[in-house]
């Protein structure tokens, strides 16, 4: 552990900051799932790492103890219920884990791995967010008092969607279209982009089939103009 998780994990939380001294992976291959992510931990009071697949993840977790894991289910290197399970069965066992994806038909895979809770992506209102933590932490943890009905919805910069987008097209240039169409159908849910969902489906029904490539690319190249335009 370093001293700045030790040092975080001395504060006590506060109605305001419910999630203060609690240290949070992310495992999740999205950018602007992770802006999301930094955005409720940072109005929550916990500090957050980031790891982009099941590899990245099993090495941070050989040096690092977070108090809170938060796993997507669909990463570049497998399966998160593989990392799920693993963790769930561990021992000392980290106090939450979570599964996350954009398919909330993903719950119960989640759980059956031996997951705590499921967050359905996208991750926009704090107080789901800090309700599914807090629901899974030892009393000890928990904030006193009564703690305020938050409504505010987080909105990530729209920069994370451009760096999410070339992440795609270069899962495509390396022959990854199936794991390109999974991923760009959970961003599309994160985005509300109904076209790249649609195509997103297509592509995952015919992952080898060139022409389903090729359109996947042109509106890939769409939206990455759109955004540098913006």
């Amino acid at each position: 552990m370093d001293s700045l998780d030790g040092f975080m994990k001395s504060q006590a939380p506060t109605p305001l900051r419910p999630l203060l001294g609690q240290t949070l992976l992310a495992v999740e291959d999205s950018r602007l799932a992770c802006e999301a992510l930094r955005l409720v931990c940072i109005r929550s009071g916990a500090r957050i790492r980031r790891a982009d697949s099941l590899s990245s993840a099993r090495r941070h977790l050989q040096v690092y103890r977070p108090t809170v894991v938060l796993i997507d289910m669909g990463l570049p290197d497998g399966s998160g219920a593989e990392l799920l399970a693993d963790l769930a069965q561990a021992t000392p066992r980290v106090s939450v884990i979570l599964g996350m994806s954009g398919d909330d038909t993903q719950a119960e895979a989640a759980r059956e791995a031996g997951a705590d809770g499921f967050l359905a992506k996208p991750i926009s209102s704090l107080a789901a967010f800090q309700a599914a933590v807090l629901a899974h932490l030892p009393r000890d943890r928990q904030p006193l008092g009564p703690r305020p009905l938050l409504e505010d919805e987080i909105q990530p910069d729209r920069i994370a969607f451009h760096d999410d987008i070339a992440h795609a097209q270069e899962a495509l240039a390396a022959g990854e279209a199936a794991y390109a169409a999974q991923f760009l159908e959970s961003l599309a849910q994160c985005s509300a982009d109904s076209a790249l969902r649609d195509q997103a489906v297509r592509l995952s029904w015919a992952p080898d089939n060139a022409d389903e490539i090729a359109r996947t690319q042109a509106l890939l190249e769409d939206r990455l103009g759109t955004r540098l335009a913006v």
